[in-house]
């Protein structure tokens, strides 16, 4: 008994070993005042090893007695002291939570690590003059000064909170019932193939589109090197791709091919239907590119013409003096670009608008375009003109975050009949449609009454255009039945093909549920409800459009959400309907934001900062695409609080 007795006191820590070994307790561990190492085992032969092994200078410096007892108390006073200190920081204001809220704003606002410093410098010279009438005016200064805003802290924390986001989208990801995915992929400014992969899956009443990764493709891009990359990604983070119901790609062979295609080895691989969508977005863009035969002669004519002038800095400076001389509301024309989708529509217009100065600059320098007078040339370029100004208002309507693959595909079925309506409008010379080609014709007819226009041959240019539209669009048509359901439930009726892409879907139940539903004239009224909002969305979305009131557009409830509410609202008893119509509004229709992401990604990874790593790249991408607000004061709180050195 005396033997355990004496073996549990040489185990807990004794006061006389800081008087004798500079060692005090910390946390149940016996920590070293003089290196701070901690000795795990409480035994008095370990530390004092440990001193005579580390410290033996510290202990000829100060033999033992008074001299070793002085030093050791100084030790202890030091350590207090700074401990003290760390409190009184903690009480006058959180550092850390304060260098993460710059290190956010720096990050969203696309600035390099390095604008932590210039922020501090720029804060300090406005509270130098701003506060200069306040008696605490100095303890405002001393905290700006002690806030870290280093480039390597605002590094470190833009890393943070992108993990902690990753960490949120990824849970609730697994805890939504589907997910599904849009896939595209671009070249940076450094030549590196970087893949965007985004989300959209419910959260609650809130259906979220969120940028899961970034993913670099440093060798071929292959759909093979596309989806390696990916399954690593989705195994890493844990992603539940059994709950995948479909992709939206822009239809590139190495996303769609049959065989070796991302979709074909993702299907594959999960051994199961997953849903296929070519971008609606892309394919309207080629449905727009009215360039074959003779309206594409017109096209290039244009081309070069714009090129001659804008491409040569002399002609460019002279032709915008020409304008301004004129008094010409445009100051230049635009330089067109083939993959951007509304680049046509608006090079044709600027030009049309500054056609008369285009003429007698070219007469200026001696180059001869006799086309730019021809009567038969100007029909087909102000039709050209009017026609790709309709296709630019078809794609800017399916632009935008959050639209549901039904109000994506009655944009393009409603553009289908109103080109019915043109050829039906060119066909009898009514023009009401066609502002430019119309105004052309008038002059033309007001100077030769006797002109005759052949009008047929745009009605068939508009024929082709429309037969375009018809072959295309597959994969939306296909499943029309099914998009309609999330708002009429009661129109639909599915088969068992359109619910196979549903996971834990049975036609049984669907079916008996939704008997059940359409007998029910209480939660009936709910989808007529749901309609009439929807409707009063998009008159208000007419009338702040026609205002240009932009900003206030964005302040609309999101249709999605609307839905998805009300499809919340149905008790359990309808868990199938609400299963499916979840999965149906979880679809993109359009690679929509895989584009913005890129927008991002040329603004981030500029040619100032062509060196940006693959982590640093996917964390300001994350943090200046996420709708989630990062928790940066639960991170704080587990850090140790440190000023600026």
């Amino acid at each position: 008994m005396a033997k355990r007795k004496k073996d549990e006191e040489y185990r807990t820590f004794q006061d006389e070993w800081t008087e004798e070994f500079a060692f005090v307790e910390k946390a149940g561990s016996a920590v070293c005042l003089i290196c701070n190492d901690k000795i795990a085992s409480m035994k008095r032969s370990n530390v004092k090893r440990h001193f005579d092994t580390r410290h033996a200078s510290f202990a000829s410096k100060y033999p033992a007695g008074d001299s070793r007892k002085k030093a050791c108390q100084e030790l202890v006073s030091r350590v207090q002291a700074s401990q003290q200190q760390l409190r009184v920081w903690t009480r006058q204001g959180d550092y850390n939570s304060a260098s993460f809220a710059g290190t956010l704003a720096i990050v969203r606002n696309g600035k390099p690590f390095t604008d932590g410093e210039y922020a501090k410098t720029f804060m300090l010279d406005v509270a130098n003059e701003l506060f200069d009438d306040l008696l605490n005016k100095d303890k405002i200064i001393k905290r700006i000064q002690d806030m870290p805003l280093s480039a390597r802290t605002v590094h470190d924390r833009s890393i943070m909170m992108a993990n902690q986001v990753e960490e949120t989208q990824v849970k609730d990801i697994n805890a939504a019932p589907f997910f599904s995915l849009a896939l595209d992929e671009s070249t940076d400014v450094s030549h590196l193939a970087q893949f965007s992969v985004i989300a959209r899956y419910a959260a609650g009443d809130t259906l979220r589109e969120e940028s899961l990764a970034v993913l670099p493709i440093k060798g071929s891009t292959r759909g093979e090197d596309f989806f390696k990359s990916f399954m690593e990604f989705a195994h890493e983070k844990n992603l539940p791709l059994d709950k995948l119901i479909s992709v939206c790609t822009d239809g590139a062979p190495c996303m769609v091919g049959k065989n070796k295609g991302f979709v074909a080895l993702l299907r594959e691989h999960e051994n199961r239907p997953i849903l296929s969508f070519h971008c609606i977005l892309n394919q309207e863009a080629l449905c727009a590119q009215m360039c074959d035969g003779q309206l594409g002669e017109v096209m290039s004519l244009v081309i070069r013409v714009i090129n001659f002038i804008v491409a040569r800095a002399l002609n460019d400076r002279q032709f915008k003096t020409l304008l301004d001389e004129v008094g010409n509301n445009y100051h230049g024309l635009l330089l067109h670009s083939n993959v951007r989708w509304l680049s046509r529509g608006k090079v044709l217009s600027r030009f049309a608008a500054c056609l008369n100065e285009i003429w007698t600059f070219l007469e200026m320098k001696g180059i001869e375009h006799p086309e730019l007078a021809q009567t038969e040339w100007l029909l087909k370029f102000y039709y050209l003109v009017d026609m790709t100004e309709h296709l630019n208002q078809l794609n800017v309507k399916m632009q935008g975050i959050g639209n549901t693959v039904l109000s994506l595909q009655h944009a393009v079925f409603a553009f289908e009949n109103k080109l019915e309506l043109f050829i039906m409008d060119l066909e009898t010379g009514r023009l009401l449609h066609f502002e430019k080609l119309s105004q052309f014709k008038d002059a033309c007819t007001a100077s030769e009454p006797t002109q005759n226009f052949d009008l047929h041959q745009l009605a068939g240019f508009t024929s082709s255009l429309l037969q375009s539209f018809k072959t295309r669009f597959g994969d939306f048509r296909e499943h029309t039945h099914l998009f309609k359901f999330i708002t009429h439930p009661n129109e639909c009726s599915l088969n068992t093909a359109d619910l196979s892409y549903i996971p834990d879907v049975s036609l049984r139940d669907f079916e008996a549920e939704l008997a059940d539903l359409k007998a029910s004239d209480m939660w009936m009224n709910k989808f007529k409800s749901l309609n009439e909002d929807l409707e009063r969305i998009v008159r208000q979305k007419a009338e702040l459009a026609s205002k240009h009131m932009w900003t206030e557009m964005k302040k609309l409830q999101p249709k999605d959400q609307l839905i998805i509410k009300t499809w919340n609202a149905l008790p359990v008893t309808y868990d199938t309907l609400k299963r499916v119509s979840i999965a149906v509004l979880t679809m993109f229709g359009s690679t929509y934001s895989c584009e913005q992401s890129f927008s991002h990604l040329k603004n981030i990874k500029s040619n100032l900062r062509s060196r940006l790593t693959d982590e640093s790249l996917n964390a300001c991408m994350k943090l200046n695409l996420t709708k989630y607000q990062p928790d940066y004061k639960a991170i704080s709180k587990s850090m140790q609080h440190q000023k600026s050195h």
